[in-house]
């Protein structure tokens, strides 16, 4: 009876001792795993839904025309010495001395010449002095029959020429003209742009951008809007840091934003970039730019 008494001890002992290594072992696996899971939010660049401006736009070309030009015939034969002109004149300075009198800048301008010639009715040779006051330019456009009732004088233009690829010059519609032509169907328009520095020269091929229904809008990067099918969603980030798919109307597209017509309000963070590593619900450490 004893020895059975301890054989049954000592088997119990043992078994407790299998059950406390396998619940320790089981404890401390799953205050290791709870540990170690934790995967910290990703970083993810954010920014705030601001209002910026957006216009429907007219792409169209045209040639630079100056605000006065002058072109002056000289003989070769009636010049005092060689030809030596001056980059800019102003208006009253003498252009120019010659034996039959000297040539005075009737506007200030830009001066050039065309070299050498020769002319059929004059025996000589002759220079070709021209003089341009590019003080403004202007360039006549033509605009498509269908949007000649957003045409109107006054809308700003944005002109781009290929010497100053990334300087954009503003204007504005100068003057629309009162028909269309029959044979084009398109509406004449003049631009005026400003030429303060002097860049745009007369002859260049003008890029022009008209722009007309312009407004105020909701605007967002366009890199932080998903398209899924026919609809567009961002991720809101709450004041948790939670990041929620929320949809979003879209309308126009501008330089690397895109107008928001409804689903956002000004002010709302959204995620901008790294959207792959955004989970809906998920948390982020937001970044701002």
């Amino acid at each position: 009876m004893k020895r059975s008494t301890k054989t049954i001890s000592i088997i119990l002992v043992f078994f407790l001792i299998i059950a406390f290594v396998v619940i320790g072992r089981t404890m401390i696996g799953n205050h290791f795993k709870k540990k170690f899971s934790k995967i910290p939010p990703p970083g993810i660049i954010v920014t705030k839904v601001v209002e910026k401006e957006f216009s429907e736009k007219i792409e169209t070309f045209g040639t630079a025309i100056s605000k006065k030009s002058e072109t002056f015939k000289i003989k070769k034969s009636d010049l005092f010495e060689d030809l030596n002109l001056k980059s800019f004149v102003k208006k009253g300075e003498v252009l120019i001395k010659l034996k039959s009198g000297s040539i005075i800048a009737p506007f200030s301008g830009v001066l050039g010449y065309t070299g050498l010639t020769e002319d059929i009715l004059v025996s000589n040779n002759i220079f070709v002095i021209t003089l341009d006051d590019n003080s403004t330019i202007y360039s006549d456009i033509k605009i498509p029959e269908n949007y000649s009732a957003s045409i109107k004088k006054g809308l700003p233009v944005d002109v781009k020429i290929s010497s100053y690829k990334n300087n954009i010059f503003s204007g504005e519609i100068d003057f629309v003209s009162s028909r269309i032509n029959a044979d084009t169907r398109s509406l004449l328009s003049r631009i005026k742009v400003e030429n303060k520095d002097l860049k745009l020269i007369s002859g260049s091929l003008l890029e022009v951008s008209v722009k007309f229904n312009l407004r105020n809008s909701l605007s967002v990067p366009d890199t932080s809007v998903m398209v899924e099918g026919d609809k567009s969603y961002v991720y809101l980030i709450d004041d948790k840091n939670t990041a929620n798919k929320t949809e979003i109307k879209t309308g126009l597209r501008g330089n690397k934003s895109v107008e928001v017509i409804s689903g956002l309000n000004s002010g709302d963070v959204i995620a901008a970039e790294g959207l792959k590593k955004v989970r809906p619900q998920g948390k982020i450490k937001p970044i701002y730019k």
